[in-house]
């Protein structure tokens, strides 16, 4: 995995270093920021690996109650960038997305949540119905920034961790059956009311986010525009073909149609200058990294530690299908960025603080004992 990891450094510093030399000053030095954020990245990991896990789940209400107090004073003392509230300026030109650690401390909490039932079948009143409430509210919070991308990540993680967890089947079908018809409900009053809501999310200066479920639900209805993103990263990728047009030669990255390519759309340097290859490649690599935290949860001997391996694994997964899946058009504009390729260094230090947390579950193991 640290290996891996050394791989994904380099894959990154040299596609962000693509991404922004179209742009000249205007994104100076992101890929010598990247490097940084991956040296720094590691003493996360080596640090994190140090600690044993079993203390985090101690204290783990505690880090919660500081999560919930992160999002809330983002709406205090952040500024608005981008129409949300979701960054806290700190010294040094640098910022902290409080969301991006939240999913982490989620992991935390759930997993110890989990852990009282020792394996047994969850009860949906005493187990689900209080899971489940410890997640929505960061969930409601983020959500208001608005920060749809890491909401999304909250609810992916709670499901994949009550499945883990031992949720019965009878639960599993009830869920299944309200998000079914949520799904229903929601696209039909979307459509049912389209004028409305446009209107009414334009004077409130939301209208991104019609114009990104909008652009997803009725792909012929959208405008040019709204379509532009999505639109230019499925050219841009099918242009690479088997084998790209080469390192800093992608046309349509070069020429800006691509917006963000250092960030949410990256994939779309991948596919461009690397073609189908390249892309697969990458995506190989991910499934490597991935099988081999799923390895390691396999033979944990406390099923917290388990909890918490699946719940990471499922936020990387949902994350690089979410980020490769809206360039090509399978799934709607989020702004999830793809993990540990895309520039941001919260994003990028979270990552690696995750991986922390998994290597620490494998190296406290023969030290476990019932708490």
């Amino acid at each position: 995995m640290v290996g891996i990891l050394v791989v994904f450094m380099v894959f990154s510093t040299l596609l962000v270093r693509s991404a922004i030399a179209p742009y000249e000053t205007q994104f100076k030095a992101y890929d010598l920021k990247t490097l940084g954020f991956y040296l720094a990245g590691f003493i996360v990991v080596f640090g994190m690996s140090l600690v044993d896990y079993r203390t985090l789940l101690k204290y783990s209400w505690y880090i919660y109650g500081g999560g919930c107090f992160l999002l809330v004073l983002v709406f205090l003392f952040a500024p608005e960038i981008n129409g949300a509230r979701s960054w806290f300026m700190l010294p040094g030109g640098l910022q902290f997305q409080p969301a991006e650690l939240v999913k982490v401390i989620l992991i935390l909490t759930t997993a110890y949540l989990l852990g009282q039932r020792n394996g047994q079948p969850l009860r949906f009143r005493r187990d689900i119905i209080p899971i489940a409430a410890v997640t929505m509210l960061p969930f409601i919070l983020v959500l208001i920034q608005p920060d749809l991308g890491n909401a999304i990540i909250y609810l992916v993680v709670l499901v994949a961790m009550l499945w883990i967890g031992n949720t019965k089947y009878s639960h599993v079908l009830i869920g299944l059956t309200a998000v079914i018809a949520a799904l229903i409900a929601f696209v039909t009053i979307f459509n049912s009311y389209n004028v409305q809501i446009h209107d009414y999310l334009e004077q409130h200066k939301k209208l991104h986010w019609y114009q990104r479920i909008n652009t997803f639900i009725n792909p012929d209805q959208a405008s040019s525009d709204d379509k532009h993103q999505s639109s230019y990263a499925k050219i841009a990728i099918g242009s690479g073909g088997l084998l790209g047009d080469g390192y800093l030669q992608g046309e349509l990255k070069n020429k800006k149609f691509v917006p963000y390519p250092y960030s949410d759309s990256i994939f779309v340097v991948v596919g461009e200058e690397f073609g189908f290859l390249g892309s697969a490649l990458l995506l190989l690599i991910y499934f490597l990294f991935i099988y081999r935290m799923i390895l390691i949860a396999l033979h944990c001997i406390d099923k917290r530690g388990a909890y918490m391996i699946v719940g990471i694994a499922a936020m990387f997964l949902f994350q690089i299908f979410e980020n490769v899946g809206m360039m090509i058009g399978l799934m709607p504009i989020t702004g999830i960025t793809l993990p540990f390729i895309s520039y941001g260094g919260t994003s990028l230090l979270i990552n690696m603080l995750c991986i922390g947390l998994v290597f620490s579950i494998k190296l406290h193991q023969e030290k476990y004992k019932v708490d």
